[in-house]
């Protein structure tokens, strides 16, 4: 069987969760090619595990202190390239299509009259889930950005819906967490009102990833460079993460029991509704702007949710090679039989 799978940038909850398909993909025997964009070649790193991976401009959406761009958005947009790209994508030779809602590769498949199967947390807003944040703009990109024929929504929760746990690593659960450290990724935010944020609580040990490295003056605040290791290996043992309220890494702190504090980026509807859905289900605290006092009380709250859950990438693989057959309610409710939640306090 042969796979082309194409996979959005942007951020990096995408390619976190394209590494865990990839595993059981490879395991699984499939030849599968990956395809990559939204994001400059020199800004991704850790890519071994995509064996000649492709790349493509894409479309992406400008961020600036902490908030989507609009104006930006629309200024730096590029459809010339990005018509090109889709029309001289070539998909002879692949028996599936899979995009994790990453436009060329769905516009290119739906061009050329190909099925798309589409697998991502974005195609779980077709559903009855959480949402808040929504305008006519959110509305028309979650439907038109990389569209696809068979959507596989991912969630924390079904909320009574035909979707699927998150896709992530399972972790050996750590036997033992350091209880002042934290590991704060805040990708969108100025990275020195970070420190400057985080300054006063020195009993707190802070770990600060970003794309740009900005120097700290303080002993109990560390700045790193992006690194999927480190990051790991950081996360491993911390006591909680502050960070946006991106799907993919809450969803690997609450696998591993972490406590976590979300702060969505401003006007975009994916962020807004992901922070309303940690609410709501008591996984999480949300703060809307950077706030001192927020992070204080959620600094000494002990509180926290280890989630299980199954390995999705690897029921996905089996299901697609099954010849992707009807998920209907007894597939979905045999699925999130298999996930154990629990209320822990560190």
């Amino acid at each position: 069987m042969k796979i082309f799978y194409g996979v959005q940038g942007t951020g990096n909850g995408h390619i976190t969760r394209a590494r865990v398909m990839a595993k059981e993909l490879h395991a699984a025997g499939i030849d599968v090619t990956f395809q990559f964009s939204g994001r400059p070649a020199d800004k991704y790193f850790d890519m071994e595990i995509f064996n000649g991976y492709q790349l493509r401009t894409g479309m992406t959406f400008n961020t600036e202190k902490g908030q989507v761009n609009y104006l930006k958005t629309a200024r730096d947009a590029n459809p010339i390239t990005f018509i090109k790209d889709v029309k001289s994508l070539d998909l002879s030779g692949y028996d599936l299509v899979i995009s994790d809602f990453e436009p060329v590769t769905a516009w290119a498949a739906k061009n050329r009259k190909i099925p798309v199967l589409g697998i991502g947390h974005q195609y779980a807003f077709n559903h009855n889930i959480p949402r808040k944040g929504s305008d006519p703009i959110a509305d028309q990109v979650i439907k038109y950005f990389a569209p696809a024929d068979v959507g596989i929504g991912l969630h924390w929760h079904h909320f009574g819906q035909p979707i699927l746990p998150p896709i992530i690593d399972t972790p050996e659960t750590p036997k033992s967490i350091i209880k002042n450290k934290i590991i704060v990724y805040l990708p969108f935010e100025d990275p020195n009102e970070v420190v400057r944020l985080l300054s006063p609580f020195k009993n707190f040990q802070f770990h600060v990833y970003s794309p740009e490295v900005v120097p700290s003056q303080f002993d109990h605040i560390t700045c790193n460079p992006l690194s999927r290791d480190g990051f790991q290996k950081d996360l491993y043992d911390c006591a909680g993460i502050i960070n946006n309220a991106g799907f993919e890494l809450a969803s690997e702190s609450l696998q591993m029991g972490k406590k976590i504090l979300a702060k969505p980026l401003h006007a975009q509807m994916e962020q807004i509704s992901n922070a309303a859905a940690l609410q709501q289900l008591g996984y999480g605290h949300v703060m809307n702007d950077l706030d001192a006092a927020v992070i204080e009380h959620w600094l000494h709250d002990n509180h926290a949710v280890h989630i299980t859950y199954p390995n999705i990438a690897k029921t996905l693989v089996q299901w697609i090679q099954d010849g992707m057959p009807k998920m209907d309610a007894d597939f979905i409710e045999d699925v999130w039989d298999s996930v154990e939640v629990l209320q822990i306090k560190q």
